[in-house]
């Protein structure tokens, strides 16, 4: 019995891994591709890995934000701040809403919780249109708020909060009420320790739509000091004579989008694990 436990646990090691490694390709193949000169980024059938790696592309790259109007300072920093100033309010937002959904009694409760989950059905596309009627009307075009609050509202967030939060028993709760804590204490330093694996969660879901998001830009932004590296990033290549000129300074701008997002998920994982190993309920 011993002999066949360990087998299969070598086994399961052993296919773990091996999904590990696909999962990983499409990560090297983009560091690769940002260092492939013009010859291998074309050549067919393509090459995973560069044989002859160059810096041209990202020379290439700072070539051209260097002759445009905004420089590509101005969108890394958009993006940067604009996605970590969502991240805290889309959070925060979040754990508060789940809370109130899974620890108290309201009228409407169900109704609400209802129409969250609800609203995971719908496509970004269908609510383009009255989310450009919410900030126009609220006179947030050309701004970075215009650039923020269509991002607060995440019900994938709410949902896995809430979920997390019933799990916690009342009794824990109602002893902390009891010595005097008020709710946002209670909040504050029970409810949201015990969900950080959550909380790390909805974080790394929030960061990854913000980060990528081209809606906001497209949509809500004239001035083109306002908008973020992917809208930089989907000109790039755009009314050009031919589809080979820049390809390589849009793989090293590839490359850029991917780096903060593997990053921050990487940082927020190591936490995800070391919470769930240590923030028992006791």
């Amino acid at each position: 019995m011993t002999r066949k436990y360990r087998f299969s646990r070598i086994a399961l090691v052993v296919i773990m891994l091996l999904f590990s490694v696909l999962m990983l390709l499409p990560i090297v193949y983009m560091f690769n591709h940002a260092f492939k000169p013009y010859h291998e980024l074309f050549v067919y059938p393509p090459n995973f890995l560069v044989r002859e790696p160059t810096i041209q592309n990202f020379i290439e790259l700072l070539w051209v934000t260097s002759n445009s109007i905004i420089p590509l300072s101005r969108y890394l920093f958009n993006s940067l701040s604009i996605s970590l100033i969502t991240v805290v309010l889309t959070t925060t937002v979040s754990a508060l809403c789940a809370y109130a959904l899974a620890k108290h009694e309201f009228p409407g409760r169900a109704l609400v919780f209802s129409t969250i989950v609800l609203m995971l059905m719908f496509a970004p596309e269908v609510v383009q249109i009255p989310r450009y009627l919410v900030v126009s009307g609220l006179g947030l075009l050309n701004t970075y708020p215009g650039h923020i609050l269509p991002m607060l509202a995440l019900p994938v967030g709410v949902f896995l909060l809430k979920q997390f939060m019933e799990q916690i028993p009342n009794a824990l709760l109602e002893s902390v009420r009891l010595d005097g804590a008020n709710e946002f204490v209670v909040f504050l330093r029970i409810v949201v320790p015990i969900c950080m694996p959550a909380v790390a969660t909805v974080a790394i879901l929030s960061f990854q739509s913000s980060w990528s998001n081209l809606e906001t830009s497209t949509f809500f932004m004239q001035d083109d000091e306002m908008k973020t590296f992917p809208f930089f990033l989907s000109t790039l290549t755009n009314n050009l004579a031919n589809n080979v000129a820049r390809q390589g300074a849009a793989a090293v701008a590839a490359l850029i989008i991917l780096v903060p997002n593997l990053i921050f998920f990487v940082i927020l994982q190591g936490k995800v694990i070391d919470t769930m190993a240590h923030s028992g309920i006791k």
